[in-house]
């Protein structure tokens, strides 16, 4: 399998890593007239330098500077501060002057309103300024906060100390704990627990009419230390309470759990960080239990690193394409498969309107290549690829630098993919329960039908 430096760490949908350092030479001292400190002047240089030469289309410079001007003035005139010295560049139509011409708006911003602004502020309006004018909603800056809660999303989280489960309620008698889904290699997998189990009892107290968030609570603790769970399985109860050991969990992004008729069903929630290593972990039980066919949940998937959605249609289809990525300047790439998916079994992917980008990579390098069915509803339709340039402060830039196609060639920005067979959701389903799933429940059928057919050849 190909690791994450093996390709170019582009993101689909939310995010692509790259270093800092590989980006642009190091920060510029701040000329001394300057009250941007050196960091920001980077900063204001650096994001006008990648925009106006990552981004997928031709850019309209003086829409650009434009753009800074009229976001500096609105935050000048919201702080009660005439606007009208603010410098109003027109463009040249050259790289290094206009790139001056920008930094020039956010210093005369500064020396109008930094009695009121301070000049973090400043700049980042002044790139966001500059973004914005490019009219294109995956092209944005993101501060601090937003760009770790953006990495938060893809890498997991910081973990807490935990077992490994997701919760539920039971929908009948008294509304004890019920477990939905049971995380690969955690805590409670290790101690046999199982989707479907009842959480009889935590550390003697009994979950009958608790919350969740009581149950949750009641779950959590520092890594290292025990948890007893009275469990509970087919109304029958395990015997002695199981003892746990809690250590830190990362939020994954792979579920999965074993259906009637040894179908496998595994959702995926996120294109992140280890998704790849989670689903190789699903697959691999599921393989020894002797799964006879799989469905793929990207519902409400809204995508995530590329490498990632590689990875994971790379465990579906055996060779050859996966996804073809063109950039502003004409450069075309396409990523192959890497030659270590599963022996062939009857699939299907469930996809809706929220299954975007990375997870419309896989879904239509599925259907292009014949390894599975596509069933649902149309999925959003984002075939455009972004990249996300780190900033020295903790804030940082994303772009759209690419467009990509499906292995046939198929475009679906803004159009989606069509699935094979149409199935409208239900409301308030739940995912993994076919009882309270149609979409899951058309799947089972359609794949009892499949695996029966194979059966009588």
């Amino acid at each position: 399998m190909k690791t994450a430096a093996a390709r170019v760490l582009t993101i689909v949908a939310a995010i692509a890593l790259l270093i800092a350092a590989q980006i642009a030479p190091r920060p510029l001292a701040a000329a001394p007239s300057s009250g941007f400190t050196p960091v920001q002047l980077y900063e204001l240089r650096i994001s006008y330098l990648r925009l106006s030469e990552d981004f997928y289309q031709k850019i309209d410079t003086q829409a650009l500077l434009d753009g800074a001007y009229q976001k500096l003035s609105d935050d000048l005139e919201h702080q009660g501060i005439a606007h009208a010295a603010l410098h109003k560049p027109h463009a040249a139509n050259n790289d290094r002057t206009d790139r001056n011409a920008f930094v020039d708006e956010a210093e005369s911003a500064l020396a109008l309103g930094g009695s009121k602004l301070s000049s973090t502020q400043i700049a980042y309006d002044a790139i966001s300024g500059l973004f914005g004018a490019v009219k294109d909603r995956y092209t944005v800056f993101l501060n601090p906060k937003e760009y770790a809660a953006m990495e938060q999303g893809l890498t997991g989280g910081d973990g807490f100390g935990g077992v490994g489960l997701v919760i539920g309620l039971e929908t009948t008698g008294a509304k004890r704990a019920l477990v939905e889904w049971v995380a690969q290699g955690g805590p409670a997998d290790r101690a046999g627990i199982q989707s479907g189990d009842v959480i009889a009892a935590v550390n003697g107290t009994p979950t009958d009419g608790l919350q969740i968030k009581a149950v949750s609570s009641m779950l959590r603790g520092d890594a290292g230390t025990v948890v007893r769970l009275g469990i509970e399985r087919n109304g029958e109860s395990l015997g002695e309470p199981l003892s746990i050991t809690r250590r830190e969990i990362h939020t994954p992004s792979v579920f999965a759990k074993m259906l009637p008729n040894k179908v496998a069903f595994i959702a995926i929630t996120i294109f992140g960080q280890t998704t790849s290593d989670e689903l190789s972990d699903a697959l691999t039980k599921f393989e020894k239990n002797g799964a006879q066919a799989y469905i793929l949940d990207l519902r409400d998937n809204g995508g995530g690193y590329l490498d990632s959605a590689i990875d994971v249609s790379s465990k579906f289809i055996a060779q050859g394409p996966i996804v073809k990525v063109t950039e502003r300047a004409g450069n075309y790439k396409q990523y192959d498969a890497d030659n270590d998916a599963i022996n062939p079994k009857p699939l299907v992917v469930l996809v809706n309107g929220n299954t975007a980008s990375a997870s419309e990579i896989t879904s239509g390098a599925i259907q292009d290549r014949g390894v599975g069915t596509l069933i649902g509803t149309r999925t959003f339709g984002k075939g455009v690829v972004q990249s996300i340039y780190p900033l020295p402060d903790g804030s940082a830039i994303k772009i759209t630098t690419a467009r990509y196609y499906t292995p046939r060639g198929r475009d679906i920005n803004t159009v989606g993919i069509q699935p094979d067979i149409v199935a409208e959701e239900n409301t308030s389903p739940i995912p993994g329960d076919p009882s309270k799933d149609a979409q899951l429940q058309t799947a089972l059928t359609f794949l009892s039908q499949k695996v029966a057919r194979s059966a009588s050849r």
